[in-house]
């Protein structure tokens, strides 16, 4: 299960974007910094209408999304990495995430209080950065004080101490871990570190109901140091997803429609982060059940079967599959066999975005 922690200044609407995801959740949201002092968790499922057009063709029982899990980490102030305001305490909590949703204030509203006195997304961005920056910085020093000594008679010490030096200039300069290409052997060397910069981070600009369509200079700015940096940007308001939980489901895309917007942001937190990742989905359809499942692009048909059971991959012989659209456009599993669009896929088939699939194999 994707694990995304939201991080952000105290008081830039983390918990109540939190809440509205979770929809269930209990965080506590409230006009005062450290409101959040334990991490919450929660896990939503993602949203897909694919899904139920698969199930109503297979008149499946059950539907089971992929799910992500979202974790509410305490707002890190400057001086976070030293032990200001909450601390170290939770950058711990940031090093066991897959990705970072970075929520940055792009709202104006004199009644809730910002903790360093004026919005200034770009600032406020740099602050959290830094922080992270500083953090891994400590990590690294430590850990190659520790390596000083094996380092004289340990190739392997030696080439993760190479690693750790090249890491620790670039964020000396004020970079991040993930700005520097390591192969598969060199991510393996550090990875027990989990360096914080060396995840991949959203911006998710929080943004008033009013902005929500089109965005505003601040939210542009935060746009705009993504892009710079190969990070992921996406725009949200807080405040209406917190009016959306209130909806009834079948009222939410009209009121969204009214604002301007397609879609909820959940909906689109969850595709930024699929694209960032390099994540997409397959799914497997029956009168059982209609699944989905999220694999990394480029993934070959044994691996994909693999998510599901290892079983699955060890005793592969081929996959039955057809792109979504060819199943809806034949309306049945019957007549897309009928139209020659079931293929047979063997060990090599690299799985596409939406595909069906059904595996045989050898248990």
């Amino acid at each position: 299960m994707l694990k995304a922690g939201i991080v952000g200044l105290p008081n830039v609407g983390k918990s109540t974007l939190f809440n509205a995801l979770v929809a269930n959740a209990q965080a506590q949201a409230a006009n005062f910094p450290f409101c959040t002092i334990e991490p919450n968790t929660g896990v939503v499922a993602v949203p897909d209408p694919r899904l139920q057009k698969l199930a109503s063709i297979s008149k499946s029982k059950e539907i089971i999304p992929t799910r992500v899990e979202f974790v509410d980490i305490a707002g890190l102030v400057k001086g976070a990495s030293q032990g200001e305001g909450l601390g170290n305490k939770f950058l711990a909590n940031i090093r066991e995430v897959d990705a970072i949703v970075h929520v940055v204030r792009c709202f104006e509203d004199d009644d809730v209080i910002h903790v360093s006195g004026a919005v200034d997304p770009v600032r406020d961005a740099e602050v959290i950065n830094l922080e992270l920056g500083l953090a891994d910085l400590s990590q690294i020093e430590k850990r190659r004080e520790r390596l000083k000594k094996q380092v004289r008679t340990s190739k392997e010490a030696q080439q993760e101490d190479g690693v750790l030096e090249r890491l620790q200039a670039e964020l000396e300069r004020g970079g991040a871990a993930r700005a520097i290409a390591l192969t598969p052997e060199e991510l393996a060397l550090v990875r027990p570190l989990g360096l914080l910069t060396a995840k991949p981070i959203i911006y998710a600009t929080n943004v008033s109901e009013d902005d929500l369509a089109h965005g505003n200079p601040h939210a542009e700015a935060i746009v705009a140091l993504a892009s710079r940096e190969g990070a992921g940007a996406v725009r949200i308001s807080a405040q209406v997803e917190a009016e959306l939980i209130e909806l009834p489901e079948e009222e939410r895309a009209e009121f969204l429609a009214g604002l301007g917007v397609e879609e909820g942001g959940l909906r689109s937190l969850i595709r930024a982060t699929y694209k960032l990742l390099g994540l997409q989905t397959y799914f497997t359809t029956g009168e059982k059940e209609t699944r989905a499942w999220t694999i990394k692009a480029g993934m070959t048909a044994p691996q994909a079967a693999g998510v599901i059971h290892t079983d699955f991959e060890r005793g592969f012989i081929r996959a039955q599959t057809m792109s979504y659209d060819q199943l809806i456009e034949a309306g049945s599993l019957a007549e897309a066999r009928t139209r020659g669009w079931l293929r047979s896929e063997g060990k090599d088939y690299v799985v596409a975005e939406g595909d069906v699939m059904e595996f045989l194999f050898n248990v």
